[in-house]
């Protein structure tokens, strides 16, 4: 299920919150609760069970962790990340190590490995990530862990932020667990029902626009695809991946706030970034943070010397690009961004810091723009292929028909993609996405989610194409 599917919107949505709203405060979490799991049943009713079962394991191996001391604790603080990247392994990567793998034998003339594709559980990069902060955060004693087991089911099955994020850590949501009256008003009902409409506008008003006309560009054979439409493809696409992932974030987001909670923001207008070490602290911030608390900073972050700071950053970004996907496209495209990342230490940015803003912005575009095609390319050579097209001159002429709405759409997401440069625009987005606001901007901003709400409906039920693209990672 969806967030930007009729389903979701007409029937699941205003149900869970009329029933939330008329519930006392002692059981809005186990209504919550029950509501996630039926969320994440409908669309992978076989795996319930399995997330289910780890989640309570999980649980009281934290407990029994908590009350231990010395060695035992950190064989049960072993046991916990075992538990939850083992099952991230199996799930996700199983299928690819056992193909590379019979590649491998095969060029050496033996048999290959016979073998049952693994289905890929919705949303695990995300809850397992959420898993690994409520242990590490429990075992450096940055917060008590919680007392019941159905509260730990719902931080980690809360449908707003399961599927797709953004990664909330234990330490920001768990007193909010536990008791978040505070938060419970008209105003976080509104101003999150805004927020809602705006990343449910960007999805289906922008993104499924431009992803329509992505998905055949990228469909192509080499002989079908011109040098202009191999430029235009990737440009749309990175439109078309940002406003997808942003605007699922702004309603998760806005979803957590209409029932209580603060969820971290997880985009800061990324394509306005100067260099690429900026666009990790504006693109999927959440995930940037976790890589940096949990895996950059016990691995010596900058405390080390240059070489091995190198070297923490390249493995971060690696692990990086095989949690977005169990690929070697994934890999590459993990790699290329460390490599700038070593380059801004290097020399790029006393570059940058001569050439100024505008044409730093342009450049780490291109950069980011570059790796876009690694990112969406089925296949390491279908990403060879799509390069020689867009750097080898050829206006062959192509199938795809690029009409006036894709154009129009193509224009608004530039302009909303880099109006973050301007003066003031930053820090009036903040305004805008605060969540105290004066009542004469909420009765405006009602109005304007009342709209926009309609329109996307009407969008929705007048086109079958409607994919998420993060689902399935």
């Amino acid at each position: 299920m969806v967030f930007s599917s009729s389903l979701f919107l007409l029937y699941f949505f205003p149900i869970f919150l009329i029933v939330y709203y008329l519930l006392p405060r002692v059981a809005k979490n186990p209504f919550a609760l029950l509501a996630s799991i039926f969320f994440y049943a409908w669309g992978a009713p076989m795996f319930i069970f399995i997330v289910l079962g780890s989640i309570i394991l999980d649980f009281y191996l934290v407990q029994f962790m908590n009350t231990a001391e010395g060695r035992k604790k950190m064989w049960l603080l072993a046991a916990s990340l075992v538990l939850n990247i083992g099952l991230l392994l199996y799930f996700k990567y199983a299928n690819f190590f056992v193909h590379n793998l019979s590649k491998l034998l095969m060029q050496m003339g033996m048999d290959s490995i016979h073998w049952i594709n693994v289905a890929l559980p919705i949303g695990i990069s995300f809850f397992t990530f959420q898993k690994i902060t409520y242990t590490v955060d429990v075992y450096r004693k940055v917060h008590a862990p919680l007392k019941r087991v159905t509260d730990y089911a719902l931080y980690i099955l809360m449908f707003p932020q399961l599927i797709a994020g953004p990664i909330v850590r234990y330490n920001e949501i768990a007193d909010q667990l536990v008791d978040r009256k505070e938060n419970e008003n008209i105003d976080n009902r509104l101003t999150g029902f805004f927020r809602f409409v705006i990343g449910l506008s960007k999805k289906v008003l922008i993104a499924n626009v431009l992803g329509e006309q992505v998905d055949i560009i990228f469909a192509l054979g080499g002989d079908q695809i011109d040098t202009f439409t191999a430029w235009m493809g990737v440009i749309a696409y990175s439109f078309q991946i940002y406003f997808d992932f942003s605007g699922y974030s702004d309603m998760a987001i806005g979803i957590g706030r209409m029932i209580g909670f603060r969820f971290p923001e997880n985009f800061n207008n990324p394509y306005i970034s100067q260099n690429i070490s900026e666009f990790w602290h504006r693109w999927h911030m959440t995930l940037g943070r976790f890589m940096r608390d949990y895996l950059y900073i016990p691995l010596g972050g900058n405390r080390v010397s240059t070489q091995r700071m190198f070297m923490n950053l390249w493995i971060v970004f690696l692990i990086s690009g095989l949690w977005h996907g169990a690929a070697w496209t994934f890999v590459i495209w993990g790699a290329f961004h460390g490599l700038f990342l070593i380059a801004d230490r290097i020399f790029l940015l006393k570059i940058y810091k001569v050439i100024g803003k505008v044409p730093s912005i342009i450049i780490t575009y291109f950069i980011v723009l570059l790796s876009w095609v690694f990112f969406r390319a089925e296949s390491l050579p279908a990403a060879i292929e799509y390069f020689e097209k867009m750097f080898v001159y050829e206006s062959i002429g192509s199938m795809v028909h690029l009409d006036s709405k894709f154009y129009t759409i193509f224009v608004i997401a530039i302009i909303f993609s880099f109006w973050g440069g301007f003066k003031y625009i930053e820090r009036w987005q903040e305004r805008l996405f605060a969540e105290k606001q004066r009542n004469r901007t909420i009765i405006l901003m009602s109005v304007f989610a009342i709209i926009f709400f309609i329109i996307s409906v009407s969008a929705i039920n007048s086109s079958g194409f409607n994919p998420f693209i993060y689902f399935r990672f």
